[in-house]
């Protein structure tokens, strides 16, 4: 009987997962989900959360007119919906900006809205909208705190990314000319680059794509403003395969290993798998220069479908990589492919932004993997949004008798804000701006030491 299997009869997290070593800011309000099977996600949370934030809200993305989770999946998958598609680019980036148009003081959208009122972009970010002056002057006291990132994540979230999806904007590639040892975050890594950084981020701005860009949507902004937002977009695209690899080297894993090192991203969401390109994780090669064989495997309920950049084999070349993806829920998956021996045992397993802190029924979701990676002792490194799912996640964690190995703000975290849309009055974050490492069980340890070792680093 497989270990985690002993502890199945926990369907729910046990009331003493609650907070219990360190009171949060805030308490997280769980968000109420009705989801078709295979279970809950942290994407049809997000989805889920627009209603809440800003009734209707949900029913406007891209204009499509979606009235469920499930039709938004549908479009995003690459299945037909009525109304998709845009004749222009005028119009795609008319109806990105129309998407989140809501007045981010009452919440009234525009067909809420009397003939006499219209909305209005703030005159300073360019980000959120009011339907009048008394609503803006309401709003002031809140907004002054994120009006100059918003300006910011306005250029970026909505112009700037489309170089990316059309490929116009072609990543920086190669092996580092610095020991890979001497990497040790964003600031080594932008120095590695030098000059060879600006040509490129020169060649972009100079594009003909950068000029098509913006004749189509608004006055274009100063080099300075786009010249970060490019940089931003680098550290977004890469954080996910450099933190993976500060996982490897934290946690002493060996990709020397013959036959090649397998790693598990776990609850991998649509995000992680609809823009990715073979070459977005050829960073792991620069960085682990000699492996002998990489191999990432991305499982989750949100893959995008069609996702499969290779299947995995049973042995890896030496400095080959391969990338693929799984749809379902880990432990299954783990049942189904692992144990019987049809892909190889993990030497690491990631999760980007797990999220089971904030909902019962993803926490219901999320805790066989959980025991899993616990009972079979598995090095885990999960990331994290904000100090305050920091401190909530390592509660649960701890309370689950997990052997918390490290954790800390991590140095690969994407500096490009994420910026809560339907929420204009919550500061922005940053993608992975922390880390949390653990490996088997802590119950050799005294429960009470380890409240108190936690207590005292938070």
């Amino acid at each position: 009987m497989a270990p985690w299997s002993q502890q199945q009869k926990h369907k729910k997290p046990p009331s003493s997962v609650a907070p219990m070593v360190v009171t949060p800011p805030k308490a997280v309000t769980p968000v109420p989900l009705t989801l078709s099977k295979p279970g809950p996600s942290i994407d049809a949370l997000g989805f889920v959360s627009l209603e809440n934030n800003v009734p209707g809200l949900s029913q406007l993305i891209l204009k499509l007119n979606m009235k469920s989770y499930e039709d938004y999946k549908l479009v995003i998958d690459g299945g037909t919906h009525s109304g998709f598609g845009f004749q222009c680019l005028q119009e795609m980036f008319q109806r990105m900006d129309d998407t989140f148009r809501f007045c981010a003081q009452c919440r009234a959208l525009p067909s809420g809205l009397s003939d006499s009122r219209v909305l209005r972009y703030c005159k300073r970010c360019r980000n959120v909208c009011y339907c009048g002056p008394e609503c803006q002057r309401l709003d002031w006291p809140a907004h002054k705190r994120v009006c100059q990132v918003l300006r910011l994540v306005a250029v970026t979230d909505r112009l700037m990314e489309w170089l990316l999806v059309t490929g116009d904007f072609v990543l920086l590639s190669g092996p580092w000319p610095w020991p890979a040892e001497v990497v040790q975050g964003w600031y080594t890594w932008f120095s590695v680059w030098g000059l060879h950084l600006n040509a490129t981020l020169d060649a972009v701005l100079g594009s003909h794509a950068m000029t098509t860009l913006w004749a189509s949507v608004r006055p274009r902004p100063g080099s300075d403003v786009l010249r970060d937002s490019l940089k931003w977009l680098l550290t977004d695209a890469l954080s996910r395969p450099l933190t993976l690899g500060l996982g490897l080297r934290a946690l002493g894993i060996d990709v020397g290993k013959a036959g090649g090192c397998t790693v598990n991203v776990v609850g991998a969401s649509h995000v992680e798998t609809f823009l990715t390109r073979p070459g977005d994780y050829d960073e792991l090669n620069y960085m682990f220069p000699g492996h002998l064989g990489l191999r990432v495997i991305m499982v989750g309920v949100d893959v995008a479908t069609g996702f499969s950049q290779s299947t995995p084999t049973s042995l890896l070349e030496p400095g080959t990589f391969q990338l693929s993806s799984q749809r379902g829920l880990y432990h299954d998956f783990w049942e189904e492919q692992v144990e019987t021996g049809q892909i190889a045992h993990p030497e690491l397993v990631v999760g980007f932004h797990p999220g089971f802190h904030s909902s019962p029924d993803l926490m219901e979701a999320w805790l066989p993997t959980l025991l899993l990676l616990r009972d079979y002792k598995i090095p885990t490194l999960m990331t994290i949004y904000s100090h305050q799912e920091l401190t909530a996640s390592l509660q649960i964690l701890v309370d689950l008798d997990t052997h918390i190995t490290a954790y800390g703000a991590n140095p690969f975290t994407a500096l490009k804000p994420k910026q809560v849309y339907s929420n204009p009055k919550k500061q922005p974050v940053d993608f992975s701006a922390y880390y949390i490492m653990f490996l088997g069980s802590s119950c050799q340890l005294d429960k009470r030491q380890l409240e108190e070792k936690v207590d005292g680093r938070v």
